[in-house]
Formats: C-alpha cells, structure tokens, sequence
C-alpha cells in the first residue's frame, strides 16, 4: 500500500485507505477472522485475497443486474477502489432460512425454509451490543427517512434474488446474509461494504449424506475447521462458472 494512503478506518476484517481521488477509498482485506463481537479471534493467511476476490465478483454480477454499488475497479488481489459512502448504521440481514440467532430468539426451528425472505435490521453499535431495531424505532432515530428505507428494503430484496439464483448456479445455498449501505458524494444510496462467506451463510448443495455443510464462518465460529478451504471451494466454483459462461 502506498504510503500517501492515509488510513481512514479499520474494522475486524478490512481496513479503508484514502485513494489520490477524495472521492474514492482503497478498500483492502485484512487475513483476520473475529467472532461474536471480536470475542473470538484468529488470522487465516490467504482469507483476505479469497474474501475480496468474493466480494468483487459479487459486486461486478450485481451491478450487471442494475443494483447500485460502491465498487469501482480492483486495486490488488487484497484490495479494490471504491465510492467513498458514509455508512447509514444498519446491518440489513436477510433470511432465506431458519439459522442462528433467529432460532434462539423464537421458537422457529433450524431449517425452516421461509416462504418469503425475512429481513431483519440491526443497529450498528458495538456498545449496544448491534441491537435488532423495528421499523418504527429506526424512524424515530432518525437513521432514514421513510422512502430511503423502503428504498434499501427493494433492494435488498432484489439482491437476495440475484444472489440466490447466482449461488444455486454453483451448488450453493444462500441460507442468509448481512449488507450495509451507504450514500455516496452524490447522496445516493448504494450497497456498500462487502459480500463475502465473512457475513453470509452458505450451505454446500453437492452430495453430503444429508448434513449440513458449511462454507462460511461458521466453520471458524464452531471451531469446524478447514476454513480457508471453505472459501477456497466458493472462490474455485465461481472462477469455474464464469469460464463457463
């Protein structure tokens, strides 16, 4: 990384750089990997070319399909140029499946399989512990306005059906995700952050005798192992559909 490129932020898993363009950020991914709020913590080496090599190609699909994002271009096998946005605090989680901490929260049982996507949206604070907000609540804080977020609930439903079809190309289940937005210097909202096995769950749809395979961070959370072949398997599956098609 040139050393002009200021450092803006660094999260758990990227670190954001000023690009020679102040409207442009340098978005590079870290070989970290946290759990439960940073509780649990490990570094993978390989993670962050594997996870922005991930996300990339998922924004370039979803720019394809006309979704707004804040991607650019590649910068390095780690690393790609983006909008600058300023992050609206929402995590937007999507749910095609009962998994998690939905299951824990009700009496939902692991597996469900919704007949409409479930989107749940959080708070993005760690002190609060990133707490789940209603629709009212998120008014009355003043995150958004009310067609902003009926804006981001379109879109968002627009990129889980995107995003499953794409994944059930390579036999992939896209069991849920998280996503943020942000505005850019022309106050449009647009998709912003990453996608990337770091913040979805992906379920292997080949043959695995009826368990449940997984090829995200679960296998770091449950102490599952193997979790750069995980990637490894979702990075080498995409590479191979797009030289197919």
């Amino acid at each position: 990384m040139n050393t002009n490129n200021e450092l803006i932020y660094e999260g758990k898993a990227k670190k954001i750089f000023a690009n020679k363009n102040p409207k442009e950020v340098i978005i590079k991914f870290k070989d970290d990997a946290t759990a439960f709020n940073a509780a649990k913590k490990s570094t993978f080496e390989g993670k962050g070319e594997l996870n922005c090599f991930i996300s990339q190609t998922i924004f370039k699909h979803l720019i394809n399909q006309n979704i707004p994002t804040h991607y650019i271009h590649s910068h390095s096998k780690s690393s790609f140029i983006a909008q600058r946005v300023e992050i609206i605090p929402l995590e937007v989680v999507v749910r095609n499946t009962a998994y998690g901490s939905i299951c824990k929260q009700t009496n939902i049982v692991p597996g469900t399989i919704f007949k409409d996507p479930l989107i749940d949206f959080y708070f993005k604070d760690d002190e609060l512990n990133d707490p789940l907000l209603t629709i009212d609540r998120i008014l009355l804080m003043n995150i958004l306005e009310q067609d902003e977020l009926i804006l981001i609930k379109e879109l968002t439903l627009k990129i889980n059906l995107i995003l499953k079809k794409f994944f059930s190309n390579i036999q992939i289940k896209l069991v849920d995700f998280k996503v943020e937005f942000g505005k850019n210097p022309n106050g449009k909202i647009v998709l912003a952050d990453e996608f990337s096995p770091d913040n979805c769950r992906l379920w292997d749809l080949k043959e695995n005798n009826g368990k449940i395979e997984s090829l995200d961070k679960d296998r770091f959370r449950h102490d599952l192992g193997d979790l750069i072949e995980a990637y490894s398997e979702i990075s080498n599956r995409i590479k191979n559909f797009i030289s197919s098609t």
